[in-house]
């Protein structure tokens, strides 16, 4: 199991991460940011919003990971 995170402060909303893996990731147009799906708010280690999954398939974290390498401000982390 890994725990796939996302810091909404630094997202800049590109839609990369949707683009890629969109599964679990989609674009909230009205704030101009990504949004993890069924991500759960979690207390971040350095302020701001932060919200995580728990993901266990194979498949489905090689897809969380593809969204974390496209992420051009890195604020999606995949955590094993």
């Amino acid at each position: 199991m890994v725990k796939v995170t996302h810091s909404l402060d630094n997202c800049i909303g590109c839609g990369s991460c949707a683009a890629v893996c969109p599964k679990f990731w989609d674009m909230d147009y009205e704030k101009g940011k990504a949004v993890l799906k069924d991500g759960k708010k979690s207390p971040p280690a350095g302020g701001g919003e932060e919200f995580e999954l728990e993901v266990t398939n194979e498949e489905d974290i090689k897809c969380n990971q593809e969204a974390a390498d496209v992420c051009p401000t890195q604020v999606i982390k995949v955590i094993k």
